[in-house]
């Protein structure tokens, strides 16, 4: 990569204690972005061709190497985006789970074979890598969201240009070391920077999957939909939970708040809505004594559940969203405990009785805000959870069986949860939403296999089919 004195610098710092610098490099400019593609495609090349069991052996080395640094990888995204440390224990296991997963799935059918309409042969369907994938990545999940992504992308062939979000800048350094060392020279390049860097990485790829904010995907999806390349982009959620009557309301409450508020709400899952049918006041009660007991405060802590958002911006963003929803006539609910730490902590908060078509009811708030809302019935309840831009997900909390099943069939998202939080996905399964969540095919499990590669059609004749001289 080219640099000169005037090239910008892309700077991590620690969420909790600001004044921690926890990575910085050049930003790549756009020409270098389209020099690291001529190179990830020339040794995609290679890769493609060297057989399922070189690919196997690559991602399964892969996955012993995190093994190994399993906790520096977990430290690390502690002090990079705040994410307390058994939650990130838990990112690491996943990215280890994700890069067996697909380890495995290169051995998986490609294809099938059927009869010719007519005469002797064979038709064929083959499924083959589009040769560079570019993956623009957040920082909520700088380990997991990034493998889910490339590890598929790599098991199916092809070469791999990941443009990180420079919040969790460090974390896709370490990424990269550990792949290098595993990988051909150029197949999996890590390309710090900003817009202009994400925009070249989307014009130079084959494929493009994509994850962050709403609009920002827009400007993905137009780009490389005009370039005629497949694209994903998954773009957040204002997600719902549906508490009925009958559901059992201490351990709905606690998991509403481990949904809402972990990690301090920094995910595209976390539940920003709770829909009560019929009387609320048992449930208020519940959620107001689980969230005054939540541990809040440093994320090395153990104990700790909701640390700091990941800058002062978003820790203002959402100090302006709870202003703007109580100026508005809503009111606070309740709130976690407060904690006056050196970092960009918000305190967690539950509000209620906002007005219809408020920004806090209909727009992704990533902080740990949420609010209650009461519903009539079910059939109010489903209305309301579905009176959203996004469809991401939904959980219904209930013991009966048929309405949990109305909502499964009425519902609106991609992901619907029953008697489990909003929050958590299984990477061996489709992920993705509706209308303003995702746009395009499916990540994770054998949707991600197909995604990162085009179906090839064969007929297979004989050369003589009638088998004379």
């Amino acid at each position: 990569m080219t640099t000169t004195s005037t090239t910008p610098l892309v700077r991590s710092h620690n969420p909790a204690d600001p004044g921690e610098l926890v990575a910085e490099a050049p930003a790549v400019s756009p020409a270098d972005v389209h020099r690291a593609a001529e190179r990830a495609r020339a040794a995609g090349r290679g890769w493609a061709s060297a057989g399922a069991s070189a690919r196997c052996a690559a991602l399964g080395a892969a996955a012993d190497r995190l093994t190994a640094s399993a906790d520096a990888f977990a430290d690390l995204i502690v002090r990079e985006v705040g994410k307390p440390i058994t939650e990130a224990r838990g990112e690491v296991a996943r990215a280890i789970a994700i890069l067996r997963y697909n380890a495995q799935q290169v051995y998986d059918p490609v294809g099938s074979v059927h009869e010719p309409a007519a005469g002797p042969g064979l038709l064929l369907t083959r499924r083959r890598p589009y040769g560079l994938a570019g993956l623009v990545t957040p920082w909520n999940f700088p380990l997991a969201i990034p493998l889910w992504k490339a590890a598929p992308a790599l098991a199916t062939g092809n070469a791999v240009l990941l443009k990180p979000a420079p919040q969790a800048l460090g974390c896709a350094q370490r990424l990269a070391e550990l792949l290098d060392a595993v990988l051909p020279a150029d197949l999996f390049a890590v390309l710090p920077g900003e817009a202009a860097t994400g925009a070249a990485v989307v014009e130079a790829a084959d494929v493009v999957s994509f994850t962050g904010s709403t609009a920002v995907g827009l400007d993905v999806v137009r780009a490389g939909t005009a370039r005629g390349v497949p694209v994903q982009a998954e773009m957040g959620g204002c997600n719902a939970a549906l508490v009925l009557p009958d559901a059992d309301v201490r351990a709905t409450a606690a998991q509403l708040i481990a949904a809402a508020f972990g990690y301090a709400g920094q995910k595209c899952t976390a539940t920003r809505r709770i829909v009560v049918v019929g009387d609320a006041d048992p449930l208020r009660e519940a959620l107001d004594a689980a969230a005054r007991a939540m541990p809040v405060g440093d994320p090395a802590d153990a104990a700790t559940v909701c640390g700091p958002v990941v800058t002062e911006a978003a820790r203002d963003r959402v100090r302006v969203a709870i202003d703007s929803a109580t100026a508005a006539g809503g009111r606070v609910l309740t709130t976690g405990p407060a904690y006056d730490g050196a970092g960009w902590f918000a305190t967690p908060t539950i509000l209620e009785e906002v007005p219809a078509g408020h920004a806090t009811l209909r727009e992704e708030i990533f902080g740990p805000v949420a609010v209650l809302q009461r519903a009539s019935d079910l059939d109010h309840a489903i209305a309301l959870a579905r009176d959203v831009p996004h469809g991401l997900v939904a959980s219904v909390h209930t013991r009966d069986l048929d309405a949990a099943l109305a909502v499964v069939d009425r519902i609106d998202t991609g992901l619907v949860k029953v008697n489990a939080p909003t929050t958590g996905v299984d990477f061996h399964l489709p992920f993705g939403g509706t209308k303003a969540s995702s746009h395009g095919p499916r990540e994770q499990g054998r949707a991600a296999a197909d995604f990162y590669t085009a179906t090839r059609t064969v007929s297979l004749l004989p050369a003589n089919p009638t088998g004379g001289a």
